[in-house]
């Protein structure tokens, strides 16, 4: 059975936000940053969540998931800015049960 998970999300001013995500929805982390409105309308999954705009760019804080990007990741964040050895793009994070407790930082705008 489906069920919410907890998520830490510090956004672009420093604030850190718990929330919490349905797995049940098949959505991802740049939809939740914008469910909760945790970055300035139109700051944040520009390109609808196709890997594209690098826009989504999070900083992963703890051990919950891997930093291993896939391909379409990896070739975004190399033209992006502000990238980090644990940058990965919000959109390619789905919400499933295993990354509870998962700790993030909304990178800087593009």
């Amino acid at each position: 059975m489906a069920q919410d998970i907890t998520v830490y999300i510090t956004d672009r001013n420093g604030v850190r936000h718990e929330v919490q995500a349905p797995t049940d929805m098949n959505m991802n982390i740049m939809e939740l940053i914008r469910a909760y409105e945790l970055a300035e309308e139109g700051t944040v999954g520009i390109c609808g969540g196709m890997a594209m705009c690098a826009s989504c760019q999070c900083y992963v804080l703890n051990d919950v998931i891997s930093l291993e990007r896939n391909p379409d990741e990896e070739a975004m964040l190399w033209e992006a800015y502000h990238v980090k050895e644990n940058s990965r793009l919000g959109c390619q994070i789905p919400i499933t049960e295993a990354i509870d407790g998962l700790e993030i930082e909304i990178a800087p705008e593009q």
